[in-house]
């Protein structure tokens, strides 16, 4: 299949003064964070022409408790490791945005759950995007794939790797037997962004 090119571009994001972009990804055990940031780095140094380095930490409670992913990409050499000002924060819980939303660097990405989070702290120096990744995976017939709807849902939106790079990189990781399952929710998500990105883009028009 060809890749499939989102309409519009993204909003830009600097690199940093490293060359680097950051990611952070953040919710819940159980919600396929952890996994959804090893796909990500996949996506970059497997089947992107790029470097990654990715990282994660666990609340005290390993499913339920909170968790977060780091993903750094970059065209160079990584020299450390830990994402420090992220350019995309990716949040599947309320417990994950009140922590990592003050973060994001002015003029970053926010991509949250839309069902799950609330926003309490409207910055004005960032892009927000919602979706419903949980209710859209459930429609599926599965809610264990929310977080391969937000991984095609970042995708669509950041463009931090291209279309085939992630599903590439889904394919590689997902358990055989659910590929067919993983890619419609890949492919889920990244349409979502697709119309979430031209939604915001005509606002900013307008």
């Amino acid at each position: 299949m060809a890749a499939k090119k989102a309409k519009g571009t993204s909003v830009k994001v600097e690199d940093d003064e490293n060359g680097n972009i950051e990611v952070l990804l953040g919710g819940f055990g159980g919600q396929g964070i952890i996994l959804s940031g090893l796909i990500l780095g996949k996506a970059a140094s497997l089947f992107s022409d790029k470097k990654s380095a990715f990282t994660q930490s666990y609340g005290p409670e390993a499913r339920g408790g909170s968790c977060s992913a780091n993903v750094i990409i970059s065209d160079e050499e990584i020299d450390y490791p830990y994402v420090n000002r992220p350019h995309h924060v990716i949040i599947m819980s309320q417990g994950a945005y009140e922590r990592y939303v003050t973060d994001l660097r002015p003029n970053g990405q926010l991509l949250y759950e839309e069902d799950l989070v609330e926003l309490k702290y409207r910055r004005n120096d960032i892009h927000r995007f919602g979706i419903p990744a949980t209710r859209l995976a459930e429609g599926l017939g599965r809610r264990i794939v929310a977080n391969i709807v937000m991984l095609g849902f970042l995708t669509a939106v950041t463009k931090v790797v291209d279309y085939d790079a992630m599903k590439s990189a889904i394919l590689d990781t997902v358990p055989p037997g659910t590929e067919d399952l993983n890619l419609r929710a890949f492919n889920t998500g990244y349409d979502h962004g697709v119309k979430s990105l031209e939604h915001h883009e005509k606002q900013a028009n307008d």
